[in-house]
């Protein structure tokens, strides 16, 4: 949005994974997919011939300008350096190594503690309003800087009482939520008074459900992300590991129970502008790790997490059913 409101057309470049949720983001005119192997764990071999076609097709569109968005553990510099191949006269980045050339803007992270945390660079979503700024592109007045997406139009086979969404899964294992928590989780919130609807991607797994235990409603492979987008925004409450749902229902304004894997740092990737409680151990022995696998046996930044502290967090954040139901109904 802060792109949008200072040039006349923003294209995105990003993975093919990440082409459902590109094309949700308010200020985006069209969006471009590429498997860049030095930043996506599923490349996992180099091929000059795409990356060659990429800077062709950059080359054509005859870009004013680049700006390079990367996690804290990424580097903007092979991104840069297609760029320019491609012409493109101005090129943005975050970049603590030096950039040579490649950069005309290099953009420096806050320094350890400047954030109020231990590790420095803020979260994400400030570091990226950061980059755009010194871009020289800022957020249009009363733009309040929280995450947004077009507004969604899908029907949806979610409960039409108050629900709590369950989203166990995650792409990286270490940030997923354990499944013998996850198994529990919806049984218990469903003895609480919840109806619970649970998401996922194709390849997650249901959580297990006892017979005659509550039910709950089974979504999982069966939503766009679009529609998981309506699922989350219509929900009272998610309960997610450090995954794309979680900022997905921050972006819905939805408050999130998020179960958070310190492999990477809660103060630069917990939900944005949403009420959140996190909870997992953030001093395990795999905080700052960056495993995909947890590498600490048991898992216990999570393991530690007990049904009843989750029913708690979702409490807190919204309620009983009853109480909400009654909200719904004054509104």
């Amino acid at each position: 949005r802060a792109l949008a409101h200072g040039a006349d057309q923003v294209d995105l470049l990003t993975s093919p994974a990440a082409r459902g949720a590109a094309a949700l983001l308010p200020g985006v005119t069209r969006v471009h997919t590429f498997s860049a192997a030095w930043c996506d764990p599923r490349t996992t071999s180099f091929d000059r011939d795409d990356v060659a076609d990429l800077i062709r097709r950059l080359s054509r569109e005859s870009y004013d300008a680049a700006v390079i968005f990367t996690s804290f553990h990424q580097s903007p510099l092979p991104t840069a350096m297609v760029c320019r191949m491609a012409g493109i006269p101005h090129v943005v980045g975050t970049s603590d190594d030096y950039p040579g050339a490649l950069l005309d803007v290099r953009h420096r992270r806050l320094a350890v503690g400047d954030d109020g945390g231990t590790h420095g660079g803020g979260h994400e979503v400030e570091a990226g309003l950061r980059l755009a700024e010194a871009a020289g592109y800022a957020l249009p007045p009363q733009d309040d800087g929280r995450l947004r997406l077009t507004p969604a139009t899908h029907e949806t086979s979610a409960s039409a009482e108050p629900y709590v969404v369950v989203h166990p899964g995650a792409s990286v294992p270490a940030r997923a939520i354990p499944d013998a928590l996850a198994d529990r989780l919806p049984v218990a919130l469903g003895r609480s008074g919840w109806d619970v609807v649970v998401t996922g991607g194709l390849s997650d797994r249901a959580p297990a459900h006892d017979v005659g235990a509550v039910s709950y409603r089974n979504l999982i492979g069966a939503t766009t992300i679009s529609q998981l987008a309506e699922v989350l925004r219509r929900a009272s409450a998610v309960v997610v590991g450090n995954t794309g749902a979680a900022h997905l229902a921050a972006a819905v304004g939805t408050p999130v129970v998020s179960l958070f894997s310190p492999v990477v740092p809660v103060e630069r990737w917990r939900p944005w502008g949403v009420p959140t409680v996190v909870l997992g151990d953030q001093s395990a022995p795999c905080a700052g790790s960056r495993a995909r696998t947890c590498p600490v046996p048991g898992h216990p930044c999570l393991t530690s997490v007990s049904v009843e502290d989750v029913v708690q967090a979702v409490a807190t954040l919204a309620g009983s059913p009853a109480s909400e139901a009654g909200v719904r109904c004054a509104c």
